[in-house]
């Protein structure tokens, strides 16, 4: 497995090697050697799916207490996923970084704890799945506006409309007025 940081080098991308044939393909999309040696040695507790329209815009998610760790990957159709950095004493604190994910390319994300979470679907259709290093706690759920101008996150909107989002995404709270973390 391959890793790459991108904007933020805390979160990574994750490249599986890929074996394909006149079959179709095999690739190992959880190592925990892998993982590690990749710098990343979490203990993985349970595993989400999301289902989502083209338009939708999930997010961005975090738990101010038991903060989660995500392994995120797309398993049909594409999204654009997004992470912002929380952690009040970050060199990179209140930055976003994003990577298309797909079925096609078979990338994964590594979003470590302290790190908001979204993503926007950009083809008809994508199921979304993850692993969490925590437990949901809805307690502890938070919810950072998708466009906080002081974030100026560049959703690739399709047709420029306007996302689908959860009457809880669209209340969410902006950067400046949200819970932030202070010992991570």
């Amino acid at each position: 497995m391959k890793a790459r940081p991108v904007a933020i080098s805390d979160v990574l991308v994750l490249e599986s090697e890929v074996f394909e044939d006149e079959r179709g393909f095999f690739m190992e999309t959880y190592s925990a050697e892998s993982l590690a040696a990749a710098g990343i040695a979490p203990t993985f507790v349970q595993d989400n799916q999301s289902g989502s329209w083209q338009g939708v815009l999930r997010g961005l998610h975090y738990q101010i207490s038991q903060p989660q760790g995500k392994l995120v990957r797309v398993v049909r159709g594409e999204v654009f996923d997004v992470a912002v950095d929380l952690r009040k004493r970050s060199p990179t604190f209140g930055r976003w970084a994003a990577e298309r994910l797909s079925a096609d390319n078979r990338l994964m994300v590594w979003v470590p704890p302290g790190f908001a979470h979204g993503f926007y679907t950009l083809s008809d259709w994508a199921d979304v799945v993850y692993k969490v290093t925590v437990p949901y706690a809805p307690e502890w759920e938070r919810a950072l506006l998708w466009n906080d101008p002081d974030l100026g996150i560049e959703w690739p909107l399709v047709g420029n409309r306007p996302p689908a989002l959860s009457p809880r995404d669209a209340a969410a709270k902006l950067l400046r007025e949200a819970d932030l973390f202070d010992d991570l």
